[in-house]
């Protein structure tokens, strides 16, 4: 056996587990673990501006590709509590993290010692484990714990804890027998896929609805070929979306009271029956729970047994991962379909792609300022099919899942129940170092962006090329659109008159200094007819200086986004669609 610091093998064990892209910042409680990591070479770091910046940043390189566990390091006391909003976002939408924080000293933790904090009951709540390890001898079991819990059931994040006595400690650890646990996932049985499929093949106008839990597994491949399989049209969540590609015949659109498409209510509500796969049911997605279920029968498969019944109680449940519930179901699919009995969807499958082309919204204005829904136009246009969109929430995220277009999974990459300001830019920058080589484009309002606007800088340092959209209306425009229930306008605008930026014309902060202060580069659009041109500046200048590339677009100051209380009462608030011109960049071209 080999003696060495309980750092030095914490290190070795990332290696081993194949966590070996950080994110963070330095501190004294946690300099023995930057040694460590310095010492041993095999572990990438990127330098954050703030933690809850580089905890963002590890969870967009996290959902970035099937198997990535991003870390984020920090010091002692503040640090850990930055991570907090990064740990939800993270817990929410169950991707696997793994935050590392330094701590006082073993004997100083009662004494309040300077920057002591108990991050571990802090983070409990939304962690699938948070320890302070008080032993040296714990460390390695701790971090093999760690990584099991991470990528068993429902993944998620996790938090350890490290006193600078204890990663200085030297203990006997030879990383050559160091074994990384098993991981542990239910699966279906054939008897209860069996059922789920009587059900289904019963049913007049079955849909599926696919979760993320269906990225997680890495099974949209199966997803779709069951859809195929049985003929039968999908229905994505926004975690999902991408699980099925939006040009697929199969793919019936998106439902719910914001992120949704106009296609995708009514197919949901001509429906008898859903097969929800690795979905949690939202609240954003279902709307009025008893409009959601009327009128159709339920199963519901999902990894961890408690979140089954947790919104509604379906007619069956089953705890399965996804990838293992959709290679049973795909095994029995094709045994039917050889046996000559499957029913015959098609006219169900006809009705849907029917209502795909004809319930459109516009897109097509000319308005100056610039109306959003011109921008996801041109964003169709301009960006292709391997294009990575990264968001989190207001109403550029909303009007985006509405008009954008995702072609695979991984390419919508969203933090969809936390939804926290600030989240787009850094997670942004983690989806980069996950995907070095593909196209990276991040869409926020004013407010998103100017919320961790700092780590633009890491970007620049680190040459992490991206396009970043921002529509700036300088407002809250989710909150004010909320706010009309209220007949007020309360603490919503953003805009004032920069005294330095008088071309800013009321609209407050210079985003173009802002960010070329930050070594990147920026792009004002006013016109509409100017985003094309823009978008492919945009692209030249992130080949050519490796940096993000912001492209502001300034658009009216009051927009209310289609959205409502119950997914078959949407508002509409702007005119629909009558001609194909109306909606250019469509799936399928407008049939009136």
């Amino acid at each position: 056996m080999t003696k060495m610091r309980t750092v030095d093998a914490a290190v070795a064990i990332l290696e081993k587990e194949g966590a070996t892209e950080a994110f963070g910042l330095p501190g004294a409680a946690i300099n023995p673990f930057y040694s460590a990591m310095r010492a041993h070479g095999g572990i990438r770091h990127t330098l954050a501006r703030h933690v809850e910046g580089a905890s963002h940043m590890a969870d967009g390189y996290s959902r970035a590709a099937d198997g990535n566990i991003g870390i984020c390091v920090g010091t002692s006391g503040p640090a850990g509590t930055d991570m907090i909003t990064g740990l939800y976002a993270a817990w929410a939408d169950s991707i696997p993290m793994l935050c590392i924080t330094g701590q006082a000293p073993v004997a100083k933790l009662h004494k309040e010692d300077f920057q002591a904090v108990d991050i571990e009951s802090i983070a409990k709540p939304v962690t699938k484990m948070a320890m302070t390890i008080l032993e040296p001898g714990q460390v390695p079991g701790a971090f093999q714990k760690a990584f099991q819990l991470m990528r068993s059931g429902r993944p998620g994040p996790v938090l350890l804890d490290l006193p600078i006595d204890v990663q200085m400690a030297e203990i006997e650890f030879d990383i050559d027998t160091y074994e990384p646990l098993p991981i542990e996932k239910p699966k279906a049985s054939r008897k209860q896929l069996e059922k789920a499929l009587d059900m289904l093949t019963s049913a007049t106008h079955p849909l599926i609805v696919a979760g993320g839990g269906i990225i997680n597994a890495g099974a949209s491949a199966q997803l779709v070929e069951l859809a195929e399989t049985l003929n039968i049209p999908v229905i994505p969540t926004l975690m999902g979306w991408g699980t099925i590609a939006d040009d697929h015949p199969l793919m019936a659109g998106m439902v719910g009271l914001q992120t949704s498409h106009r296609y995708g209510n009514e197919n949901y509500l001509q429906s008898d029956f859903v097969i929800g796969i690795g979905n949690r049911w939202a609240n954003r997605h279902t709307g009025g729970l008893e409009t959601y279920t009327a009128g159709r029968k339920f199963v519901h498969i999902d990894i961890e047994p408690t979140q089954i019944g947790r919104v509604f109680s379906p007619d069956l449940g089953i705890a399965s991962d996804a990838g293992a519930a959709l290679d049973g179901l795909l095994e029995l699919a094709r045994e039917r379909r050889e046996a000559g009995t499957l029913p015959d969807y098609s006219a169900w499958v006809a009705e849907c792609a029917a209502r795909k082309a004809s319930l459109h919204r516009k897109t097509h204005f000319d308005n100056i300022p610039i109306k959003p829904q011109r921008v996801y136009e041109e964003m169709n246009r301009a960006f292709g099919r391997d294009t990575t969109y990264v968001s989190t929430i207001g109403l550029s995220q909303i009007a985006g899942a509405q008009m954008l277009h995702v072609f695979g999974p991984r390419k919508w990459i969203n933090a969809g129940q936390a939804g926290p300001l600030g989240w787009t830019a850094p997670a942004a920058l983690g989806v980069v170092r996950g995907k070095p080589d593909e196209t990276v484009v991040a869409l926020s309002g004013d407010y998103d962006f100017q919320f961790m606007i700092e780590e633009l800088a890491v970007g620049a340092q680190f040459n992490l090329p991206y396009i970043h959209v921002v529509v700036n209306n300088s407002y809250l425009g989710l909150i004010r659109q909320s706010q009309r229930g209220f007949k007020m306008e309360q603490n919503v605008s953003l805009a004032f008159e920069n005294i330095n930026s008088p071309e800013t014309n009321g609209y407050g902060v210079d985003h173009i200094k802002v960010v070329e202060g930050l070594g990147c580069k920026a792009i004002r659009v006013e016109d509409p007819n100017d985003m094309g041109s823009a978008f492919d500046k945009a692209k030249a200048l992130a080949g050519e200086f490796q940096v993000p590339v912001v492209v502001e677009v300034i658009l009216e100051k009051v927009t209310n986004i289609s959205m409502g209380t119950e997914i078959n009462a949407i508002n509409e608030f702007e005119e629909l669609a009558e001609t194909s011109d109306d909606a250019p960049t469509a799936i399928l071209a407008l049939q009136p």
